[in-house]
């Protein structure tokens, strides 16, 4: 179903378009964490270090291309909100020109450097091979991946975020199934888990540009709309670049995260493996916030309603703070539990020591919420540099912090490194928006006085400035 956000509470607006996209998430967490489940009670811990060893290399790849579709589908959505239909659908095609592009490239760079890279993240020999072949198999999925993700964002763009999260529920049980089945009765050891992931996605690709054609006539794209212009792709790269760039900023220091974990061997690569799959899935309703404010402003941005934006950022600040405290609160209490969950034979060490990184990063939180908020905001507006800068700033806190750290105290050294990381990126885009809005404010009030002259009273210029006629 099609939403404008334009018009109406902002708060119900947010809730209803987040909610969806929360309960979306949490399932690809499960599809994810289904992966690891298996693989480390089926197979044991050498089969879960090996896939939680290379995950980094391939998200950083992947990465890249969800900031890339994620910045063009912002236009998409601006010209949604603005009422351009026929520059929505442009946009549309332009998105889908632009993603294939980047993905050929991306998996022929992968097809040649995988082994290299490999050897370069320290994966131990005893988990080389299970690695390289999980490795390869998602590499050659990797277009399904990213087209699935991007007929998602256009459905998301016009406000309906509940139909991927139907197709992403399908998916993750089609992905569950298909992993049980190739693992336990066919045998295929890793490789199996990779097979099924790919598989499940190429299903719900179909099953999402079978609804778009079905319920989305005003999606539907005829060959005026396949004409390439060479200035409206500037205009959509111009805010997919900086993202794709900010997106592997951030991977890139999870991968040097994971390469430093990865020299203290299996049992700390477990750990710090279980522990993260948890922590992403306690840290999924502050991801979902950020995804609403991303349609959320860009729909409002489009249509040049500044102040209602101003009051959504409010409302999903005061709204993550509640949610921050309670996950903390829940991921300290069940953590240990949730840990032994992911092991096929009791391990106490990597118990403690996946408990021992959670006890440390739910204290911080609140930052990552924060990043997301501001993040997906300023994005929304087509602000990309802001973003950019504060995924640098994250990318040298997060690493130089795991290699001093990691060299100074130990392993635990790593569990820091995220923190600090989230911590100095929050300060970067909190500030970042608060001077755009400002100056935003600052210029409307100026263009307000040249139009109707010097004559007009200060107080309402200012009322015009920070009232928005939908509000």
């Amino acid at each position: 179903m099609i939403q404008n956000m334009t018009t109406g509470s902002p708060a119900k607006l947010i809730l209803a378009f987040g909610i969806p996209v929360l309960i979306g998430n949490l399932f690809q967490q499960l599809y994810n964490i289904s992966d690891i489940l298996i693989v480390g009670r089926l197979l044991g811990v050498h089969a879960l270090a090996a896939v939680g060893a290379t995950a980094p290399i391939f998200f950083v790849f992947l990465l890249v291309a969800f900031g890339f579709t994620g910045g063009l589908t912002v236009i998409t959505a601006q010209r949604f909100g603005a009422g351009d239909f026929n520059g929505m659908r442009k946009s549309i095609t332009h998105c889908l020109m632009a993603s294939a592009v980047l993905c050929i490239l991306i998996t022929i760079f992968l097809i040649v450097f995988l082994h290299p890279l490999l050897q370069l993240m320290n994966v131990p020999a005893e988990i080389m091979k299970d690695a390289y072949n999980f490795m390869a198999v998602l590499t050659g999925g990797l277009v399904m991946i990213v087209f699935y993700n991007l007929l998602a964002g256009f459905i998301r763009a016009l406000g309906d975020s509940r139909t991927p999260l139907y197709f992403l529920i399908f998916s993750t049980l089609l992905n569950i199934l298909f992993n049980f089945i190739l693992i336990y009765y066919c045998g295929f050891g890793v490789i199996g888990s990779a097979i099924g992931t790919v598989a499940s996605v190429c299903i719900a690709v179909i099953l999402c540009m079978f609804y778009i054609y079905k319920k989305f006539p005003i999606m539907h794209l005829s060959r005026q709309d396949w004409v390439y212009d060479r200035q409206f792709m500037k205009i959509h790269l111009h805010i997919a670049v900086p993202m794709a760039i900010q997106f592997s900023v951030l991977s890139l220091s999870m991968m040097v995260l994971q390469s430093v974990c990865n020299s203290f061997g299996p049992d700390i690569i477990a750990a710090f493996t279980a522990a993260l799959r948890i922590e992403q899935v306690a840290t999924q309703p502050l991801l979902a916030l950020g995804i609403a404010m991303a349609t959320f402003s860009a729909q409002n941005w489009g249509a040049g309603k500044i102040a209602r934006i101003r009051k959504g950022v409010m409302i999903a600040g005061l709204t993550s703070l509640v949610i921050s405290i309670l996950m903390s609160l829940l991921v300290r209490y069940v953590g240990e539990e949730m840990i032994s969950i992911f092991l096929k034979d009791e391990n106490q060490f990597i118990v403690t020591t996946g408990k021992k990184y959670l006890s440390i990063s739910t204290l911080f939180y609140f930052f990552l919420g924060m990043i997301f908020i501001f993040r997906n905001t300023l994005q929304g507006m087509g602000r990309s540099l802001i973003p950019l800068i504060a995924s640098l700033v994250e990318l040298g806190a997060r690493s130089f912090s795991a290699i001093y750290l990691a060299h100074i105290i130990g392993y635990t050294g790593i569990f820091y490194a995220s923190p600090i990381g989230w911590f100095g990126a929050a300060m970067v885009v909190m500030i970042g928006y608060v001077f755009t809005i400002r100056g935003l404010k600052a210029k409307k009030l100026k263009n307000y006085f040249k139009n109707y002259g010097p004559a007009i009273r200060v107080k309402a210029a200012i009322n015009t400035v920070n009232q928005s006629p939908a509000e």
